[in-house]
């Protein structure tokens, strides 16, 4: 072997080495080993970091979409689906080919206000969740694979978690022209005990996008300018 290619060669081997091991078995029976792939080389440790949130993320709006679409089955039916799971499944099913997905370009601002209009005859839940996730895959620059050269903005993100947090006022606030809540979130179980099964989700997804966001500004070395939404007319910080 040419002494020159040597080093690339034990490289390789210890690169298929690293990748080829049996992984983390998770509790939910999903396991962290994963293929070698060239693709790797042009990752850092925070682009891995990156992408392991953007899921956390999605997976934390597909359960609150569920568990919205199960308190609130009018809306899913206002849709036409059979089910619950299945509107859940048609807010996520754009994601494998997100750049070509027509969901991409929502105007999520509108949605978000939409959900709680007076007017709007359509499903609240579906408006909501759409311009949510819309505005956190705006959040990682509409990208669902992260390398060394992908820019991720740690403003937007900081921001996605503020006007998360103005959309969690708006669902326990909003009320329709009887008094009744726009959407119904969390309640009263049946043993008397408070239910905030839906505020615990919402703090997940804005702990996550915080950590994240500072987990950027430091490898971006751009600091984060602190905003705040106006809940009263819901002007959301830009994405």
């Amino acid at each position: 072997m040419n002494r020159a290619a040597l080093p690339a060669c034990l490289l390789a081997a210890c690169l298929l080495a690293a990748c080829g091991g049996p992984g983390i078995q998770r509790k939910d029976g999903s396991s962290s080993a994963r293929d070698f792939s060239l693709r790797d080389l042009a990752k850092s440790d925070v682009d891995d970091v990156i992408e392991i949130h953007q899921q956390d993320a999605i997976a934390t709006l597909r359960t609150l979409t569920l568990k919205l679409y199960r308190r609130n089955p009018n809306e899913w039916r206002k849709s036409g689906f059979a089910s619950a799971d299945a509107a859940t499944a048609s807010v996520f099913d754009p994601l494998p080919h997100w750049r070509l997905a027509a969901q991409k370009n929502l105007d999520w601002q509108s949605s978000l206000r939409d959900a709680w209009r007076d007017d709007y005859a359509g499903d609240r839940v579906r408006a909501l969740m759409d311009g949510l996730l819309v505005m956190h895959m705006a959040a990682y620059g509409h990208h669902t694979e992260f390398y060394r050269l992908t820019d991720i903005d740690a403003q937007k993100l900081y921001n996605a978690a503020r006007n998360t947090e103005a959309v969690v006022w708006k669902l326990s606030t909003a009320r329709g022209p009887r008094g009744e809540p726009r959407l119904l979130s969390n309640g009263v179980g049946v043993n008397g005990a408070a239910n905030l099964s839906f505020e615990r989700e919402f703090g997940k997804l804005i702990g996550n996008d915080d950590t994240l966001a500072k987990i950027v500004e430091d490898k971006s070395n751009r600091a984060i300018r602190f905003g705040i939404v106006n809940v009263a007319t819901m002007a959301f910080l830009p994405i």
